[in-house]
C-alpha cells in the first residue's frame, strides 16, 4: 500500500519545478507556459500604473501576495516571472530570483548594486576569468580594491576579510575553475559576520558563484551565503545553444536592489529564452546526476594513465582540508574535471588535437563532452605570477562531461592520451 503523503511533508525539487511557479490559468489553459513577446503591457488603471512604477523604482513596495501590473519589457515581463518562481525551486535556501541575459550580466548586475567608489571586495582565485578582468580592470577604476586570495586557504581568506577596509563584498567560485579547488562557504560566512561594522554601515554581501555544482549538487544559501549567482548558459540549459544568468537570494531585499539595477541596465533575459530555459528546468537533475556519475568514472581510470601527471577531481582529491570541504557541503563531485599532462602545452594541445567525440571548445555543463587548455582561452589575460598562484599550467586541460556513454568517453580520452 503506497504510503500517503501528509499536508506537513513538502514537495521535493523534482517535483515543484512543475508544479509550482506557473498557473495554467493565466495562459489560457495551457499546460506549459506560452511565450509573451510583448514590448509593453496596458495598464488596468491609471492608478495601478502609478502604483506599478512606484514599485518598480523601489519607492514602495508590494503587499503581500501583490503582483503589480507589467510596464515594459525591460523591466519584466511574464516568461520572467515565471521562470523566477520556478527556479527558486531548485535552488534550496533561496526565496527570490532574478533572470539576466548572460552570466556575467547577472555577475556585473549584482556587484555595481552592493559596491560603491571607496570600497574593497574580497574574491577568490582562480576565479572564471570574466570575473577577475571585472574586479581587476574595471571596478579599479571605480575606486573598488580587488583582494585575491587563493581559493581554499581558509585561513588566509578569514584575515583578508577581517582586515580588509570598507569591505563590500565577498565574491567565491566554488569549486575554483578551472582547478576545482574548493572554499569553504561556511567558514568565509563566519568570517563576515565576524566582522565588526560600523554604525550605519551594511553587512557585506556573500555571493558565490555556484555553476559547477548547484544547484543539485551545492547549497550555498542553505549554508549561509547571501546570494547564488549561476551561468545559466552552462548546466541550467544543458544545450549550448542560449546565454543566460540567474542571480538567487534568501533575502527577497537582496533582490529588490539588483531588480532596479537590472531594470536601468536593461540586462533582463528575453521572453523566448526566458521560455527556453524554464522548459529545461525540470530535467537539470538528471542530466547533472548523469554526468557526475560518468565523470567520477572517467576521472578515477585515468588517475592511472602515465601521461597524466595529476588528475584534479573531488574523489582524488589528496589534500585532507579539501577532503574535509567536500564531505562537508557538496552532496555529489559533478561533471567537471582537470587533467595535467606530462609535455605541458604540447602535450596538451595534441591531446585536444586527437579528440574524436570530445569537442574542443569553452563553455561546461552541455550535454555534449567539452574540453579546452584553459591556459589560452578562459584565463588566458592571466599574468605568470597569476597563474602560478591558479595552479593554471600549460598541461592542464580541462573537460565538461556531457551525457555520451561513458566508456566510449574513456576510450576517445585514452586514444588522445596515446597520440601525445
Amino acid at each position: 500500500m503506497a504510503r500517503k503523503r501528509t499536508k506537513s511533508q513538502p514537495l521535493r525539487p523534482s517535483t515543484k519545478i512543475l508544479t509550482e511557479g506557473f498557473d495554467p490559468k493565466l495562459s489560457l489553459g495551457s499546460a506549459r507556459p506560452a511565450v509573451f513577446r510583448s514590448s509593453t503591457y496596458v495598464f488596468s488603471t491609471p492608478e495601478a500604473a502609478e502604483h506599478a512604477f512606484d514599485v518598480a523604482s523601489g519607492r514602495s513596495k508590494p503587499a503581500e501576495g501583490e503582483s503589480a501590473d507589467l510596464i515594459y519589457s525591460r523591466f519584466n515581463h511574464p516568461n520572467a516571472e515565471m521562470l523566477e518562481d520556478q527556479i527558486v525551486n531548485l535552488e534550496k535556501g533561496s526565496a527570490s530570483a532574478l533572470a539576466f541575459n548572460c552570466g556575467m550580466a547577472a555577475i556585473v548586475t549584482s556587484l555595481f548594486t552592493f559596491l560603491r567608489p571607496g570600497h574593497s571586495i574580497v574574491y577568490t582565485v582562480p576565479i572564471y576569468g570574466g570575473t577577475q578582468h571585472l574586479i581587476q580592470d574595471y571596478l579599479s577604476q571605480w575606486d573598488v580594491a580587488g583582494i585575491a586570495v587563493p581559493c581554499g586557504r581558509t585561513d588566509a581568506i578569514a584575515r583578508a576579510i577581517a582586515n580588509a577596509k570598507n569591505l563590500g563584498a565577498v565574491m567565491i567560485e566554488t569549486p575554483a575553475n578551472p582547478t576545482l579547488t574548493m572554499t569553504d562557504i561556511r567558514k568565509v560566512c563566519d568570517a563576515v559576520a565576524a566582522r565588526k561594522v560600523k554604525k550605519g554601515d551594511a553587512r557585506p554581501v556573500v555571493m558565490v558563484d555556484n555553476t559547477m555544482l548547484g544547484p543539485s549538487f551545492q547549497h550555498p544559501l542553505e549554508i549561509g551565503a547571501d546570494l547564488v549567482v549561476y551561468s545559466g548558459t552552462k548546466y541550467l540549459s544543458g544545450f549550448s545553444d542560449m546565454l543566460a544568468g540567474i542571480v538567487l537570494a534568501k533575502n527577497r531585499e537582496l533582490i529588490k536592489g539588483i531588480r532596479a539595477l537590472r531594470g536601468f541596465f536593461g540586462t533582463i533575459l528575453q521572453p523566448d529564452e526566458c521560455w527556453m530555459l524554464g522548459g529545461r528546468l525540470p530535467t537539470v537533475r538528471l542530466r547533472m546526476d548523469k554526468s557526475s556519475i560518468d565523470a567520477q568514472r572517467i576521472a578515477e581510470r585515468l588517475a592511472v594513465h602515465p601521461k597524466i601527471k595529476k588528475i584534479h577531481y573531488p574523489t582524488l582529491f589528496d589534500d585532507p582540508e579539501q577532503k574535509r570541504i567536500y564531505a562537508a557541503q557538496c552532496d555529489y563531485p559533478g561533471g567537471m574535471l582537470s587533467m595535467d599532462l606530462k609535455g605541458g602545452k604540447r602535450a596538451a594541445f595534441d591531446f585536444l588535437r586527437h579528440l574524436k567525440i570530445a569537442r574542443n571548445a569553452v563553455s561546461l555543463g552541455g550535454v555534449e563532452t567539452l574540453a579546452c587548455h584553459p591556459k589560452t582561452t578562459t584565463h588566458s589575460g592571466f599574468t605568470e605570477q597569476e597563474f602560478a598562484q591558479a595552479g593554471v599550467t600549460d598541461g592542464l586541460v580541462r573537460i565538461s562531461v556531457g551525457i555520451e556513454h561513458w566508456r566510449d568517453l574513456l576510450a576517445d580520452f585514452e586514444q588522445a592520451l596515446d597520440a601525445v
